[in-house]
């Protein structure tokens, strides 16, 4: 068992706790595969850590348009959750998630944002059940939400006062699907800066 005490110490932490990072996005696509009821296989996956005022220049920079379901993390310490996707990448997603013909979804309607919601939820889940595992630390997440806008504003809204504090963060850039569908999606997690070892 790794023994971290918060999420602060485990993104500026070792190669064992990108490892951890790593094998949760693993168990979050696991969850998937149950939503999707199909199998969803991992074909890459980069973990890395990097500084979060480069984070906008990942997704084409500030002016870029994403998809982003935020959700935030509470239990042992405290912290935040971001699952990006550039907007066509997010359409194809949700046709896989509804067994859709690809390039049948062109807007986020309600049931696209349900759909993705529903998503961020789930492999939120079961990323957090990996990492309380492995830490022996509890964390759950709150109820997600969809975003759709420029990666900056999107950044701003959800992380503008930990964004300020926090010097890098570890990101973890997948490439997942079924044999015949492949998406790309960027997971990010990121502690509050005021976190204490507890």
């Amino acid at each position: 068992m790794v023994s971290k005490n918060n999420l602060q110490e485990m993104v500026s932490g070792s190669q064992e706790m990108q490892a951890v990072f790593g094998g949760g996005v693993n168990n979050a696509v696991i969850g998937l595969s149950q939503m999707a009821g199909q199998e969803i296989k991992i074909a890459n996956m980069n973990v890395k850590k990097i500084l979060v005022k480069d984070i906008p220049d990942l997704f084409g920079g500030p002016e870029a348009l994403i998809i982003a379901v935020y959700l935030e993390i509470s239990g042992q310490s405290n912290g935040h959750m971001v699952i990006v996707y550039d907007p066509r990448v997010a359409f194809d997603l949700v046709d896989l998630l509804l067994g859709q013909a690809s390039g049948t979804t062109k807007e986020l309607s309600e049931m696209e944002r349900s759909t993705l919601g529903e998503m961020g939820n789930i492999m939120g889940s079961f990323f957090l059940n990996y990492i309380s595992d492995t830490t022996g630390h509890r964390f759950q997440p709150s109820p997600p939400a969809v975003m759709m806008d420029m990666a900056g504003a999107v950044l701003d809204a959800a992380l503008a006062n930990v964004l300020a504090n926090c010097d890098s963060t570890y990101i973890v850039e997948t490439v997942f699907g079924t044999n015949d569908r492949q998406v790309s999606g960027t997971f990010m997690v990121i502690p509050d800066s005021d976190m204490e070892g507890l």
